[in-house]
């Protein structure tokens, strides 16, 4: 079946093309009677507008293109939920990539972002972008007018729009309750290898030692790769020192952690108290519950929305830098203070 164009229409009423586009957009420039029958006619023949035309002819697109690392990470999903809710909510849609980690497939995907397929982007940076430290594709990308706000995983160098989280704060406060309800050797698991992410909460568990007076030990941190196994270095951790403390700096790596632990013996927390990142559903059903620290990912991705549509529209506006403070919820898995 073929499909019915303005210029159709158009024959059929022996009128305009432009006539026949006011009368399916409501325009009030034509008469009430006409344009009540072009639309009659317009839906009894399952018009419907090109929508590639009229985004060319308004040079808006209503899409906005999304870039996250890791779609397994529950805050990244929690950040895209909160997005596409504030996108829809405007009359945008979101089209979301994820770059595994690796700078060159987030390169290809800025690439395609880059040739007009949306007004505007949001992304979290590759663990291997940061560590390069190339931002090329993304620096084309501003160069070309088009407006971007980092989040979470941001470069200072880049001039944008950034929504962030206190993730020093966060690691110095997390340390610091495992301290208050008793604990002295306190071992982190670290999944987010180098990022800016894991780098600053490492920073906040060195403050909080020093402020304690607990030596920093490099042997209770362990950075674990993809390919490694967990129980293996579990192991080696656990067997190393009485550790009564672990902090993981992802959800899924906690929840692994809390089993491996348990598995081994140990009760948690009489033994080893044991806190997460992000605040997603796993934690909360495991035995016991996890205490987690919550980075608020729907909100961030709500800001992260209004702050890119907001540059959208008002493209003159100076930058901005949003910080998200994170919260502690403790559940069954850290002791209580004394």
């Amino acid at each position: 079946m073929k499909k019915v164009t303005l210029k159709d229409i158009a024959g059929h009423f022996k009128v305009s093309i432009s006539t026949v586009s006011k009368a399916v957009n409501d325009s009030h420039e034509i008469s009430a009677d006409l344009k009540a029958k072009i639309q009659e006619y317009a839906k009894a023949k399952h018009y419907k507008p090109n929508r590639l035309a009229l985004n060319l002819l308004n040079r808006s697109t209503k899409t906005i293109g999304v870039v996250v690392p890791n779609i397994l990470n529950y805050f990244f999903v929690q950040v895209l939920y909160g997005i596409e809710k504030v996108a829809n909510e405007n009359g945008y849609n979101i089209i979301s990539c994820i770059s595994d980690e690796s700078s060159e497939k987030e390169s290809k995907t800025l690439e395609f972002f880059d040739s007009g397929t949306v007004d505007g982007l949001i992304i979290s940076l590759a663990e291997e972008t940061q560590n390069e430290n190339k931002h090329d594709a993304l620096i084309d990308i501003i160069n070309n007018d088009i407006p971007v706000v980092l989040f979470d995983r941001v470069a200072d160098a880049l001039e944008c729009d950034k929504v962030v989280v206190d993730d020093f704060e966060a690691g110095y406060k997390t340390t610091k309750h495992l301290i208050n309800v008793g604990c002295t050797n306190i071992a982190v698991v670290n999944p987010t290898g180098s990022s800016s992410v894991g780098k600053l909460r490492l920073l906040g568990y060195k403050k909080a030692l020093e402020e304690f007076k607990i030596p920093f030990d490099a042997k209770l941190v362990m950075n674990l790769t993809p390919k490694d196994d967990l129980d293996l270095l579990m192991s080696f951790l656990l067997n190393y020192k009485t550790i009564e403390g672990i902090i993981g700096f992802d959800e899924i790596t906690a929840v692994k952690v809390l089993e491996i632990v348990k598995a081994r013996g140990y009760n948690v927390p009489n033994d080893i108290s044991i806190i997460g990142f992000t605040n997603g559903q796993l934690s909360k059903y495991v035995t016991p519950s996890l205490t987690m620290v919550s980075q608020h990912g729907k909100y961030i991705g709500e800001l992260t929305a209004k702050l890119l549509i907001n540059r959208i529209q008002n493209p003159g506006l100076p930058y901005e830098t949003k910080t998200v403070k994170t919260s502690l919820l403790v559940r069954g898995s850290t002791k209580k203070m004394q």
